[in-house]
This record gives C-alpha cells, structure tokens and sequence, in this order.
C-alpha cells in the first residue's frame, strides 16, 4: 500500500488548523483540538468515538474555520441547522477521504467535537512547549516563527494518521491514539530537536522514557494502558498502524516547513539539515515523502 497524493492538498489545508484563531476562544483550532480529544479521552470517553468526532471537527473547519457547530448554535441556528453547514463543508472535502472512512466519521458531526473538560497537566504544557524548529547537529538551528506547539503537531499527525490509515489497511482508532500520545515526553522535556537527540547520545532512549511515564503516570491505568499499546510499534514500521502514523508524522513536519514559505530551501532543509534524518524509518521516510510528492 502507498500514500494517495490526492490527499495532499487536503492535509496542506487542515495544517492551517494550526494558525486559525478566533476572538474569545484560546489558541489555535487545532490546540483546542487536542484539548478536548484528550479530556474525552482521559475521562473515559471511547477511543473510536473521540476520533471520529475530532476528525469529522477537524474537516469541517477546514472551510468553517471556527464556526463550529457550539458557535453555530450560539449564533441562533438550530442543531440541526447547525449540522447541515457543517456537513456541506465536511461534503466539500469528502472526495479526497478514503469512502468508508467519510462515511464513517460523517455522522459524527451531529456530536460536535468533544466537549471540554478537565486535561492532565501534560495537556497544557504540550501547548505551551514549542517545537524546535530545523535542527541538525554541527548547524545553527532554523527557527520557524511562530512556532507551532507540541500540541498542535500531535493533534494534525492524529487527523493526517486517520486519513491515511485506510491506505495501509491500518486501525484508524489506534492510528489517531498513537498521533496524540507521540509527543507526551516533551510536556516536561524541552525540543532540542535532532541536534539535542545526537547530544544525548545513548541518554536520550532514558531520558525520554522517564519524561513520557510522568505523563502517562498522570491518565488512568486504563487509558494508560491504551497510550501504551498504542505507542509501542512506532519504534519502526513493521506495522500498519506503525506506517500511518510515521507517514502522517513526516508529512507534518516537511508541510509545516513549506507553510513557512521556505520551499526554495527545502533542498537544504532536506538535504544539508537532514529534516529526515537517518534512522530506523529513514527509508519508509523517504518513500512517503516521494509518493506524496514532497520529495
């Protein structure tokens, strides 16, 4: 199976989640997201249902913005009203989704996103922890301004991961789980990116492991249990749900490169900076990166 590069202007689209914002509401579309998907999930909230609604969310704001189906009623539409404008925008976009997952996550925008709620403390530090930007060890680091949160880059790699997952015939609940969980140790780990990686040396598998079980230490032993089954193949991409994740993550980071308007220097960031750099999933890197077409 391979990625469909149908798909791409979609995914460049909902990338923009990360910088709509919305008089009255804090942060990005896509931090509130992720706030909400994990207050759904660490109150209990089924796994296949928070990323149902989340996605169907994610798609309708990608031509609604913050005209979410709350704000619609708000505004003095009726639900159903309220859903009818959110499907005809979800409807714009349909094309591009795999059929049975659209019509799968379509029915899920009569629920809305998730509702709010309490957050582990890891919530609110993942979306205050900035992302480190391009960094390569022995150059100076390429800072992106403003620079997305951990946050919003775990919420899109979860949306990129649902939508790709049917291309590797993978769990699409496990996909989305693993994109949310993936960055849990930076809530009290500082992004020193690649550079800080190659510092650490043989520390850094120890350090991270510690970081991400005082994350996990703060869910449920349940949900906890859930993260980690999630989380456990993506240390390579034997898996199918390991692929939609990896293809998801490497889209992400190389698609927020280029929003930053740096695309005639995507052959240094690429290939001089190592963006991708060398590892147990360089190889599937670079085929994703390819048959996408950002490569």
């Amino acid at each position: 199976m391979r990625v469909d590069r149908r798909l791409l202007p979609l995914l460049r689209e909902l990338g923009d989640l990360k910088r709509i914002r919305a008089a009255g509401r804090d942060g990005s579309i896509a931090e509130r997201l992720f706030r909400h998907g994990w207050a759904a999930l660490a109150r209990g909230e089924a796994a296949d249902a928070v990323m149902q609604r989340t996605v169907a969310a994610a798609l309708a704001a990608v031509r609604l913005g913050d005209l979410d189906r709350a704000k619609l009623v708000e505004l003095g539409l009726t639900q159903a009203q309220a859903v009818t404008v959110l499907a005809r925008g979800f409807d714009e976009l349909a094309f591009a989704i795999d059929p049975v997952l659209a019509a799968t996550l379509r029915p899920a925008l009569a629920e809305g996103a998730p509702a709010a709620g309490p957050v582990p403390r890891f919530v609110g530090l993942l979306a205050a922890q900035p992302r480190a930007g391009v960094t390569c060890p022995g150059k100076p680091r390429l800072l992106l301004q403003p620079a997305e949160s951990h946050a919003e880059h775990c919420l899109m790699v979860a949306i990129y991961g649902v939508l790709l997952a049917p291309g590797y015939r993978a769990d699409a609940t496990t996909v989305f789980v693993a994109g949310m969980a993936h960055h849990l140790h930076n809530a009290g780990m500082p992004d020193a990116g690649f550079t800080g990686e190659m510092l650490l040396g043989e520390m850094l598998d120890r350090v991270i492991t510690d970081a991400r079980d005082r994350a996990l230490g703060e869910l449920s032993p349940g949900i906890a249990a859930t993260v980690r089954a999630a989380l456990a193949p993506i240390g390579g991409d034997t898996t199918p749900e390991a692929r939609a994740f990896h293809a998801a993550d490497v889209i992400d980071r190389v698609l927020e490169i280029e929003q930053h308007g740096r695309m005639a220097a995507m052959d240094v960031v690429l290939g001089d900076y190592a963006l991708v750099h060398a590892g147990p999933v360089k190889v599937f890197h670079d085929r994703v990166l390819a048959e996408i077409g950002l490569l």
